[in-house]
C-alpha cells in the first residue's frame, strides 16, 4: 500500500489498537484484510483517532462506522453486549441489534445522513443479550463521527447503563408505597387490599402476586390480597396448612414448616404440581414466608411472579426480601392495631357491662372520655350530655361538694381516694336529690406511666344507708325492750322468791296445827300435795328465770381456759344417781378439748343436753348416750346424741324457744334448750339439731377457736 497523508503508512497496524485490554487485543488479532473495511492502515485518520480514544477510556463507548455501521467498542461496553461478544466486533450493527433497530437504528442512520446528535436519559431499551428480551435503561448520546474529509463517517456513542438505578428506585417506591398505604388502616383485609394495590403499580417487577395471612392457630391461610392476572384455580381463598393434600397448589404448608422460600420455575420436560405446570412456558414464581418482625414465626405468605424481562439476580432477590419484610411489618402493625382496637372494644364493653358505675376523666379539666350507662344513670344525665365535656360543666351542681380537691390530688399527686357512704346532691329525675355513694378515684396512666386522667368507680348505696339507719333505729328500740325484759326477768326471778318461800313456810307452819282428823283426810292430803307441787314447780321456774338472767348479764364474765372433758366428768358425777336409776349407757369419745369459756356456762350446756337425753328416753329401750368432742377446721365441735324419743323437725323453731316443750309427759319448764342456745350464741357459736321420731336426736355445738 502506498503511503499518503490521508492514511497510516506503517506496515505494523498493531500500533493503532494500543492497550492491554481485551478489545485492544481482539482488534490487533482480528483479520481485517478479510473484512470489508480492509487493513487498518487504510482507515481514515479520524477513525483511528476515535478508536485510540475509545480504547483508552474506562467509559462505555462504541463507534459504528461507514454506511454499513460496522461495530467497534471498548472493554467498558462489553456488559452491554452480553452474549453478542466477541462476534459483535466488526459486525454490522443492524444485524447484531435487530431487537432495537426500529428504536435506535433509525436514529443512527439519520445521523449518518447528516442528522443532528441525539441524547437520551434513562431510556428503556429491550436488549437480547442474555437469551431473552431484557428490560434495560441507558443514558447515552449519538454523535456524528467525522471522516477525514469533514463529512460524517459514522456514529460515535458514549453511554452508561442505569438499569440498576432506575429499577432500584422503582422497587424502593413500591416498598415505600406499601408502608405509606397501610400506615393508617385498621384491618388486615384492608391492608391486604392496599398492599396489592401498591404492588399493582409495579407490574414490571411483580407481574402478579397473592398475599395470604395465617390465622392465630396456624392451621389455615386466608387470601387477603392479589394483583395481576392468574387463572381462578391458582387463587384458593383458603389453604389448610395441616392437611395440605387439598388445594395447597403453592406448597404453603411446606413453606410454613421450613420458613424458607420456594421457587416455581422448571424446565419444560419436568412435571410438577398444577402451579408448576402453569408456569412451564417460561413463567416463574417464588413463594416467600412472611415472618413476624423480630420473631421466627410465619404470619403469612407472599407469592410473586418474576418478570420474564429481568434476570432473577441478587438484586431481584433482595427486593423480594425487602418487600416481604415490609409486608410483614405492615401486617404486624395492622394486627397490632386490630388487637389494640379489639382490646379497646372489649374494655369499653367491659365498662358498659360492669355492674358498677365507671368513668374515665381525661386531663386537668376532667373531660369525660368514657362513661358507662350505670355512671350516666348515677349522674342523672344522658350519655350525649356528658361525653367529651368537662365533668363539672356537665354536672355543675357537683361543684363545691369536695370532689374537685379529690380529683386534683389524684391527677397531680397520683394518690388514690376511696370513700364510703359519701353524701352528694345531684340534679336527677327533674329534681335535686340527696344520695350516698361508695366511690374510688385512682390515676389513669398511659404506656409511659404518665398520669393522664382519673378512673372513677362509684356505687350508689342510698337505699342501703337508709335501710341501715332504719334498722339501727329499730335495733335501738329492740335493745331498749330487751333491756327492760332482762330487768323484768331479773327482778321477777328475785322478787318472786320471797313470797314463794313465805308461802312454803306458812304451809309447813299451818299443817301441824290442823286437827288430826283433817290431816288424816285423804282429800286434805291431796290438796296439800297439789299445793307443795305447785310451789316446787314455781320455785323451779324462778330458778330457770334466774339462770336466763344470769346468762344474759354474765355472758362475758369469768372466761378462762377450761377442759370440756373435765366439765363432762363433773356433770356425770352430779347425775350419777339419775344415770343409775335409768340404767343409761354413757359413752364419751373424741379428744380432750380445751377452750376459753365460762366454766359455769359450759356446765349449764353440758348438764342441759345430757339431762334432756335422759329425760326424753324411749321407755321401750335402754338409754344410750354418746358424748363427743373434737377440734376440726378451726372449730370446737361438741355433740350429744341419744336413742330416745326423737322429734319432728318441722317444730324445730319451737325447740329452742322459752317455755316451749314437745313432750308434755316429762316434767320441766321448757327453758333449758333456750338457755343453751343463748349461751352458745353469746359466745359467737351456733347449735344444730338432727332428729328422727322414735330414733333419737343429736345436738351439736360449734364454737370458733
Amino acid at each position: 500500500m502506498s503511503e499518503n497523508s490521508d492514511s497510516i503508512t506503517t506496515k505494523n497496524h498493531y500500533n493503532i489498537f494500543v492497550g492491554d485490554g481485551e478489545m485492544a487485543t481482539l482488534m490487533r488479532n482480528y483479520d481485517w484484510e478479510q473484512h470489508p473495511m480492509g487493513a487498518p492502515e487504510s482507515w481514515p485518520n479520524s477513525l483511528i483517532s476515535l478508536i485510540r480514544l475509545m480504547l483508552h477510556s474506562d467509559f462505555p463507548m462504541f463507534i459504528w462506522w461507514s454506511p454499513d455501521l460496522y461495530m467497534f467498542h471498548n472493554d467498558a461496553y462489553l456488559p452491554a453486549l452480553g452474549k453478542k461478544h466477541p462476534q459483535a466486533l466488526g459486525a454490522k450493527a443492524k444485524e447484531m441489534w435487530p431487537e432495537i433497530w426500529s428504536q435506535l437504528g433509525v436514529i443512527a442512520e439519520e445521523i449518518l445522513n447528516g442528522g443532528r446528535s441525539f441524547f437520551a436519559q434513562e431510556l428503556l431499551i429491550m436488549l437480547d443479550r442474555k437469551g431473552f428480551g431484557e428490560e434495560t435503561y441507558w443514558t447515552f448520546s449519538y454523535s456524528p463521527a467525522p471522516d477525514d474529509k469533514g463529512g460524517t463517517g459514522g456514529v460515535f456513542c458514549a453511554c452508561t447503563e442505569v438499569t440498576k438505578s432506575v429499577i432500584g428506585q422503582r422497587r424502593l417506591k413500591t416498598v415505600k408505597n406499601i408502608s405509606d398505604f397501610t400506615v393508617k388502616v385498621n384491618t388486615v383485609q384492608e391492608a391486604g387490599h392496599l398492599v396489592a394495590g401498591a404492588i399493582t403499580e409495579n407490574k414490571e417487577d411483580i407481574p402478579f402476586s397473592l398475599i395470604y395471612l395465617v390465622n392465630n392457630e396456624g392451621s389455615n391461610a386466608f387470601l387477603i390480597g392479589k394483583s395481576g392476572e392468574l387463572s381462578p384455580e391458582l387463587i384458593p381463598d383458603e389453604v389448610n396448612l395441616q392437611q395440605p393434600e387439598g388445594r395447597d397448589i403453592w406448597s404453603l404448608a411446606e413453606v410454613f414448616k421450613t420458613k424458607k422460600e420456594k421457587n416455581f420455575y422448571r424446565s419444560d420436560d419436568q412435571a410438577g404440581t398444577l402451579a408448576e405446570k402453569e408456569f412451564l412456558s417460561g413463567k416463574k414464581v417464588v413463594v416467600h414466608p412472611v415472618l413476624k418482625p423480630g420473631e421466627d414465626k410465619v404470619i403469612g405468605f407472599f407469592i410473586t411472579g418474576i418478570s420474564p424481562k429481568l434476570e432473577y439476580d441478587s438484586d431481584y432477590r433482595n427486593f423480594h426480601e425487602l418487600l416481604s419484610g415490609q409486608i410483614a411489618a405492615s401486617l404486624a402493625s395492622v394486627l397490632g392495631r386490630e388487637e389494640a382496637n379489639r382490646q379497646q372494644e372489649d374494655l369499653i364493653q367491659l365498662f358498659q357491662q360492669a355492674p358498677v358505675a365507671i368513668a374515665i376523666l381525661r386531663g386537668d379539666k376532667f373531660v369525660v372520655d368514657l362513661a358507662n350507662s350505670n355512671m350516666c344513670e348515677f349522674w342523672g344525665r344522658l350519655h350525649e350530655q356528658v361525653i367529651n365535656r368537662p365533668v363539672f360543666d356537665a354536672l355543675p351542681e357537683a361543684k363545691g361538694q369536695g370532689l374537685e380537691k379529690l380529683l386534683q390530688e389524684v391527677i397531680t399527686k397520683g394518690v388514690t381516694h376511696s370513700h364510703s357512704e359519701y353524701l352528694l346532691e345531684l340534679n336527677r329525675r327533674g329534681k335535686r336529690e340527696k344520695l350516698f355513694a361508695n366511690f374510688i378515684y385512682y390515676p389513669f396512666r398511659n404506656a409511659l406511666g404518665v398520669i393522664t386522667g382519673v378512673i372513677a368507680i362509684a356505687v350508689e348505696v342510698t337505699e342501703q344507708v337508709e335501710a341501715r339507719k332504719e334498722i339501727e333505729a329499730k335495733n335501738k328500740e329492740l335493745m331498749a325492750i330487751n333491756a327492760d325484759l332482762d330487768n323484768f326477768v331479773y327482778s321477777a326471778s328475785h322478787d318472786l322468791k320471797g313470797p314463794i318461800l313465805n308461802i312454803e313456810g306458812l304451809m309447813r307452819v299451818l299443817l301441824p296445827k290442823l286437827p288430826d282428823e283433817a290431816r288424816k283426810s285423804k282429800k286434805i292430803e291431796e290438796v296439800v300435795d297439789m299445793v307443795f307441787g305447785s310451789i316446787n314447780r314455781l320455785k323451779l321456774t324462778i330458778d330457770d328465770l334466774s339462770e336466763v338472767s344470769r346468762v344474759q348479764k354474765e355472758a362475758e364474765e369469768d372466761v378462762r381456759d377450761i377442759d370440756i372433758n373435765d366439765v363432762v366428768e363433773e356433770v356425770l358425777s352430779d347425775m350419777q344417781l339419775t344415770v343409775m336409776e335409768t340404767r343409761a349407757i354413757i359413752e364419751v369419745t373424741g379428744n380432750r378439748c380445751s377452750i376459753p369459756f365460762s366454766p359455769r356456762n359450759m356446765k349449764s350446756i353440758v348438764y342441759n343436753l345430757i339431762s334432756n337425753a335422759i329425760k326424753y328416753r324411749d321407755p321401750e329401750r335402754r338409754p344410750h348416750i354418746r358424748i363427743n368432742c373434737e377440734k376440726r377446721n378451726n372449730e370446737l365441735i361438741f355433740s350429744v346424741s341419744d336413742n330416745g324419743l326423737g322429734m319432728d323437725l318441722k317444730y324445730e323453731n319451737k325447740i329452742f324457744s322459752m317455755f316451749k316443750r314437745l313432750h308434755s309427759h316429762v316434767e320441766g319448764t321448757g327453758i333449758g334448750l333456750y338457755i343453751v342456745k343463748k349461751i352458745v350464741e353469746n359466745a359467737g357459736g351456733r347449735i344444730e339439731v338432727a332428729s328422727k321420731v322414735n330414733e333419737g336426736s343429736v345436738f351439736t355445738i360449734r364454737l370458733g377457736l
